[in-house]
């Protein structure tokens, strides 16, 4: 895995710890820094993330949301001779010139912060990079994909986005109803994300984006990370289906969109029999039995490509509407920094830099 670069948008993984105890560095959950140092460059999202029914007796959303912070910079001290966190893409750069991988803040869920348009200030000075007004429950925001389905975005809730936007923190969809979504799209001055949502098209769940999603989400310049949640990929969740949503998700010329936003240690059941973030190259071996040869796959993203090499390989390449050559360039960043000119002042050229 060590040629493999890697761009995850989403994980639960602060949240396992600190209800479990157990610690980033290694662990038997999805997610830890003994198996992510395998990949060649390394940048996790890691979300804090607390489920409003399981807040423990005595405490609040609000105070879970400080002690998730507090775990998430423990977590970032104890261990950062190999992991930073990162706000800008000059200190991801940064991070990979010394070695090291690379920790960007989300918050899923606006309770954690009270959903107070006063507050999002204070998630900015932690170092939030991207914020789900919703988890799977309503709240004073907006309806989700789950309940309050037909309830968009309230006067808050667009109070809120817009703090959001003044802070430098895109707004993520992927819990949101439908109207919600409209209503982020249609309000949102700068990129919107999706950081661990699938293809409707392909697997019928409210979680998963319809075309016109996506392709609204690609237009504002954000991205959607590819969700390995079992029940979001298909009804067997085999690895052809994931692939499947690769391939849909390119075909609506999201070759510039995609990522992987795998929902590690935010769920139990990944596709294709994965055990964790070790068996994402699973996905990249996939793709090469497609016809994607590993060497336009590590020199995706990384300049030239050697157009011999294409012609000699693109037997089997799935031909979408966009050119097939750029098609290739950028299929790396599905598995590696796909992301994140979203990350509205990390700069582009900082993170495609991270590609080679």
């Amino acid at each position: 895995m060590e040629h493999i670069p890697y761009f995850d948008a989403h994980c639960d993984t602060i949240y396992r710890c600190l209800r479990t105890g157990a610690q980033l560095r290694e662990n038997n959950a999805h997610l830890d820094l003994h198996r992510a140092s395998s990949f060649g460059r390394f940048a996790q999202v890691f979300a804090l993330y607390q489920d409003p029914e399981e807040v423990p007796r005595g405490s609040t959303m609000v105070r879970e949301g400080r002690l998730l912070h507090r775990r998430f910079l423990q977590e970032m001290e104890q261990n950062r001779d190999v992991i930073v966190p990162c706000r800008t893409g000059a200190e991801v750069d940064r991070a990979a010139a010394d070695g090291k991988m690379a920790a960007i803040l989300s918050i899923e869920g606006a309770e954690l912060i009270g959903c107070d348009p006063g507050q999002v200030e204070t998630a900015a000075e932690w170092g939030v990079r991207f914020l789900n007004p919703v988890w799977n429950w309503p709240n004073v925001l907006s309806g989700t994909n789950c309940r309050d389905t037909d309830r968009g975005l309230s006067p808050l809730g667009a109070d809120f986005l817009r703090q959001l936007e003044a802070c430098h923190i895109c707004p993520d969809v992927s819990h949101i109803s439908d109207p919600g979504f409209w209503d982020v799209v249609r309000l949102a001055r700068g990129p919107v994300v999706a950081t661990h949502s699938n293809s409707r098209a392909l697997c019928p769940h409210r979680r998963n984006l319809t075309d016109d999603m996506f392709r609204a989400i690609r237009d504002s310049g954000g991205v959607v990370g590819l969700n390995l949640y079992r029940p979001f990929v298909g009804p067997a969740g085999t690895m052809e289906e994931l692939v499947a949503h690769v391939e849909h998700f390119l075909n609506l010329g999201g070759e510039k969109t995609l990522c992987i936003g795998g929902d590690l240690d935010g769920c139990e059941a990944l596709a294709a029999g994965m055990q964790g973030v070790q068996d994402v190259p699973k996905l990249y071996a996939a793709l090469q039995a497609r016809g994607y040869s590993e060497a336009l796959l590590e020199e995706a993203g990384a300049g030239e490509v050697d157009e011999e090499k294409l012609r000699a390989s693109q037997q089997n390449l799935m031909v979408t509407p966009r050119d097939i050559d750029r098609q290739v360039r950028e299929l790396g960043r599905v598995l590696g920094y796909a992301l994140t000119w979203a990350l509205q002042d990390l700069d582009l050229d900082a993170i495609t830099s991270l590609l080679g």
